[in-house]
């Protein structure tokens, strides 16, 4: 059922609600927390019965405090998706507003930085589609996911450039694709070999470093200002969730044949795909 503009606003605003009142629970969470922490410390000749029982308080404070944080990421990630069928919608009903190359630029950075962060409980590994692992070799892309997409742009070249999906063909076991520079205006019908996702979730480095690309890795990186990507070696990581990889690309026109090193976020690097054409 479509999802019309009167309806998403509703549940936009109700997620709105929601996210106001776990703020203020994550703030009494946070309070409580910062009281135990502090009865330990003041603790020290304490019991062992007693220590333990803190312990246990403590920590029974913090698993809440993990909820109600999780829960508040949860109405952000419904928000965001609310509104991305929206304009998923909007664009198959022919209403595509043509976008600027300096507001695309933007767009990108903000869908770079607004993704959504993995933070995994203790022990627990990165799903697929975090950071740099990968999809399940199964995975179909969702109409409005982003996508990496190796296209024909003359006889003799093709380039990795910066797509969306439109729709999953079965039948032939193909994606269709818009290329995100509305400029171009072009629509491709790619097979899956031709098509890598982008990473659905950041990774955090503190927590999920597994997630991360290692330093001298041969990836696949959208160039600053533009939506193709390029060959490149990882030359720095992310210190935080909000930072970007520093990166090397190809280059011969250098003489150690790298460029200078470029800033790109999480979402735009990806693992190399070795095909025909520039950036394989």
């Amino acid at each position: 059922m479509p999802l019309t503009a009167d309806v998403a606003a509703q549940q936009v605003q109700e997620r709105l609600r929601s996210l106001h009142r776990l703020i203020y629970d994550i703030e009494a969470e946070r309070g409580r927390n910062e009281q135990c922490i502090e009865s330990i410390l003041r603790a020290e000749k304490a019991t062992e019965s007693k220590l333990k029982n803190l312990y246990k308080t403590g920590l029974t404070a913090a698993e809440q405090e993990e909820r109600v944080l999780r829960a508040a990421l949860s109405r952000i990630y419904e928000i965001r998706a609310i509104k991305n069928e929206r304009r998923i919608q909007a664009r198959h009903a022919g209403n595509k507003e043509t976008i600027g190359c300096g507001a695309l630029m933007k767009m990108l950075l903000s869908a770079a930085q607004t993704l959504p962060l993995h933070v995994g409980r203790v022990g627990e590994r990165a799903p697929p589609l975090c950071g740099a692992i990968p999809a399940d070799p199964g995975h179909i892309a969702r109409p409005g996911d982003a996508v990496a997409a190796l296209v024909r742009v003359s006889e003799k070249e093709e380039n990795w450039i910066l797509a969306e999906v439109v729709s999953w063909l079965p039948a032939q076991g193909k994606y269709e694709v818009d290329d995100i520079d509305e400029e171009q205006k072009n629509r491709h019908v790619l097979s899956k070999r031709r098509v890598v996702p982008l990473p659905l979730m950041r990774a955090e480095p503190r927590s999920g470093e597994a997630a991360l690309f290692p330093k001298g890795a041969v990836v696949m990186a959208l160039y600053p200002q533009t939506t193709c990507f390029y060959r490149a070696v990882v030359n720095r990581l992310p210190a935080t969730a909000a930072d970007p990889y520093e990166v090397l690309f190809e280059d011969s026109s250098y003489a150690d044949g790298y460029s200078p090193a470029e800033r790109v976020a999480q979402r735009y690097v990806i693992a190399i795909k070795e095909g025909k054409g520039r950036g394989t």
